[in-house]
């Protein structure tokens, strides 16, 4: 990474973002742009933003696509004040005005009590720093012309992170932990357009559990070095739990989970 600057990199994108413009994936334009260059570049964009970083997103939680894209692990990038809003009885408004493609994702998001510090590879351990979960939505969105990049460019571009509704938040008592091990890996997710089923999901879409991926993402900050650790307080949104799908104006989103008590949510979409 010693010939790539971060800062012109994240200069770039910054502009495209703002300006509402595409943009070519770094790892087609930079020489040698990889995940180390990535995260620098996403580091730049955090420090850059003027709002404050309030959790993190991850990405290709699925180990099945591990190999084809020479990943060793799951990749993250940063969530902002700006960006997380909360569901008002289960139900929220989200303006897609500013974004170019938008995309939906079901997913489980929790929020830490503490840091992690048991093994990140058992799922009660994990939840044991659990202070809450809840079913979410994530919204992203691509400047790379035909949704095509590589894992490094998803990191550098803010993990494409254009938004996170967050719906009730279900408080996790400590005798409630024996329960959701067993329930997160099998649980389902319903997801309608307008009142109509377009997909469906499971819990073992997400690292065979969103708990084991909130560990996971754990274990591979830690390991990379350089990095603040998962604190209290942190919002996790833990991987989608269907394919993702486009999204515009106009249309009115829900989904809901079978065989996890969580509440169910649901988004109207606005320009």
């Amino acid at each position: 990474m010693s010939d790539i600057d971060p800062k012109l990199i994240a200069a770039r994108l910054g502009a495209a973002y703002a300006n509402g413009l595409p943009i070519d994936p770094p790892s087609t334009t930079t020489a040698g742009f990889d995940l180390d260059a990535a995260y620098a570049v996403e580091s730049e964009l955090m420090h850059a933003r003027g709002h404050a970083a309030v959790g993190r997103k991850v990405g290709f939680a699925n180990k099945a696509v591990w190999r084809a894209l020479k990943l060793s692990t799951l990749v993250w990038a940063h969530m902002y004040d700006d960006t997380v809003q909360y569901a008002t009885n289960g139900a929220a408004m989200l303006s897609i005005a500013s974004m170019q493609s938008p995309k939906i994702e079901p997913e489980i998001v929790f929020k830490l009590k503490n840091a992690i510090t048991g093994d990140t590879a058992d799922a009660a351990a994990v939840l044991a720093s659990v202070e809450w979960l809840a079913l979410g939505f994530e919204v992203i969105d691509c400047r790379f012309p035909g949704w095509k990049f590589e894992p490094a460019d998803f990191v550098a571009a803010y993990g494409l992170h254009a938004a996170l509704v967050v719906g009730e938040p279900r408080t996790v008592h400590a005798a409630d932990i024996p329960e959701l091990v067993a329930q997160l890996p099998v649980f389902k997710v319903r997801l309608l357009k307008d009142g109509q089923l377009v997909d469906e999901g499971s819990g073992k879409n997400s690292l065979r559990s969103p708990a084991l991926c909130l560990g996971e993402l754990a274990a591979a900050i830690g390991r990379r070095g350089g990095v603040e650790p998962l604190a209290a307080g942190e919002l996790v949104s833990s991987g989608t739990l269907t394919e993702s799908r486009p999204i515009i104006a106009g249309e009115t989103w829900s989904a809901a989970a079978d065989g996890l008590d969580v509440s169910g949510l649901t988004l109207r979409v606005s320009a």
